[in-house]
């Protein structure tokens, strides 16, 4: 038998090295502890993957997203210097407020002489419009008062003559209607002295009403009916002194118009010779007014004045236009991201000047293939992951979804329409919108675009 050294291994097993013998084996012991472990580690990696294959089977991720928002580009439309820039890059703005201002010098004096040129043409304009009218006016003036004379001399001839034929006639008119108010006066006269009697009945009914309620031999509800009767006769009594005054007044009006009746009859006939003097001056005076126009010219000048308004208040408009480009505001709430011009730059018409990056309506654009989109829709719950914000789990929701491909909108689609074609996956943007942070606030941790973000959409 080959000797050993101790430590050594020999036919195929360690000695120890004492040389005490073979090493004995884990303890029963040991042997169920490791057994637990085990199982409890297999447990628990059997329920992480459990949970990983069920959120992997409900949710579609992506890393290739980010967070986006629409930026501005503030330009300016006009060539001009700038004489002050009143907002710096990282700035906060909102929206009206006066970011840059351009030199003004060309452009005010611009717009001062297209208003005075303005105000010059439109004086004449007017002048040529009013003097326009006023012929027209004069004319049409003097032909409606030549019109009007002759037609009131005809009508004057006509309402003699007539009232010549008819004063008798008018005069018994009248005369009846002195009568029939004299009859009426009669009538009303007559009936006053009945209603004075029915009042005085009345108001002795009532006295003996109240005086046997008092007693309690007549209800209380006599009382109010004798009140009425007494209220109702005292009223026709009232009415009945009306109706004579009324009758009174009726008959002085009658006898007054008789007596004008009687004397326009007298002043009739002597009217009839002078209305027809009067009738040969208006025509005369109305073959005079109603001579050929005398606008024409005039209305023509008043047109060219006119155009040349209209043409100038055109020129204003553009220099009032001008004139307010120099004052650069911001067209939207959010934060000045970058500054491409400083004081003194000759700027020229659509250049960027500074970029704006709002401050609200922040997004998420996440690229998913198209193999993930097929079960995505607007509404669905996101869970969103940013990178500058570590263990933060965001909450949102797809906005909306990408009607085409990006390949699609590229400057040089690819046509697939050849002999040799490779199959390439294609990825549509998703637009996301962060609603919540979980155990936080959203305000807490501000999103900023460019922003490196991880989504995962649950789309069952």
């Amino acid at each position: 038998m080959a000797s050993t050294v101790p430590g050594t291994v020999a036919a195929g097993r360690t000695l120890p090295a004492d040389g005490a013998g073979e090493r004995k084996g884990p303890s029963p012991a040991v042997r169920w502890v490791l057994i637990v472990g085990g199982a409890i580690v297999l447990l628990i990696a059997l329920i992480f993957g459990i949970k990983f294959i069920a959120y992997a089977t409900t949710h579609e991720s992506t890393d290739d997203a980010a967070i986006d928002a629409d930026v501005v580009q503030v330009t300016s439309k006009i060539a001009e210097r700038v004489q002050q820039i009143y907002v710096d890059t990282d700035q906060p703005v909102k929206a009206g407020q006066l970011l840059i201002k351009l030199e003004d010098t060309n452009e005010q004096d611009a717009y001062r002489q297209a208003q005075a040129a303005v105000q010059a043409q439109s004086a004449q304009a007017q002048a040529a419009v009013e003097n326009v009218a006023l012929t027209r006016d004069t004319q049409n003036a003097q032909n409606l008062e030549n019109d009007g004379a002759i037609a009131q001399a005809r009508a004057a001839i006509s309402s003699a003559s007539e009232s010549s034929l008819s004063a008798g006639g008018q005069i018994a008119v009248a005369q009846a209607g002195v009568d029939a108010s004299s009859a009426q006066l009669k009538a009303s006269q007559a009936a006053l002295p009945g209603a004075l009697q029915n009042l005085r009945k009345a108001e002795a009914d009532l006295g003996r009403t109240r005086a046997l309620v008092k007693t309690g031999d007549v209800a209380p509800s006599q009382l109010d009916a004798d009140r009425a009767s007494y209220e109702a006769a005292r009223s026709q009594y009232s009415q009945a002194q009306a109706d004579v005054s009324a009758a009174q007044a009726d008959l002085s009006q009658a006898e007054q118009k008789l007596d004008a009746q009687r004397y326009s009859a007298q002043s009739t006939a002597s009217q009839v010779g002078v209305q027809q003097g009067q009738l040969t001056t208006a025509q005369g005076k109305l073959n005079e007014s109603s001579a050929p126009s005398r606008v024409a010219a005039q209305q023509a000048q008043a047109r060219a004045a006119q155009a040349q308004v209209a043409s100038l208040q055109a020129q204003l408009a553009t220099a009032a236009h001008n004139l307010s480009y120099t004052r650069i505001t911001a067209p939207i709430n959010g934060y000045v991201g970058q500054k491409n011009v400083e004081i003194g730059q000759e700027v020229a018409p659509g250049e960027s000047l500074m970029t704006l990056i709002p401050s609200s309506n922040i997004y998420i654009t996440a690229n998913y293939k198209e193999t993930q989109v097929g079960r995505m829709k607007v509404g669905q719950e996101v869970d969103v992951s940013i990178d500058a914000y570590k263990g933060v789990n965001f909450i949102g929701h797809v906005g909306d979804l990408s009607p085409a491909s990006q390949n699609t909108f590229s400057l040089v689609p690819a046509q697939n329409a050849t002999g040799n074609f490779v199959k390439i996956t294609q990825r549509l943007p998703i637009r996301i919108y962060v609603d919540k942070v979980e155990n936080g606030n959203l305000s807490d941790y501000p999103l900023r675009p460019g922003m490196s973000v991880e989504a995962s959409v649950k789309v069952k």
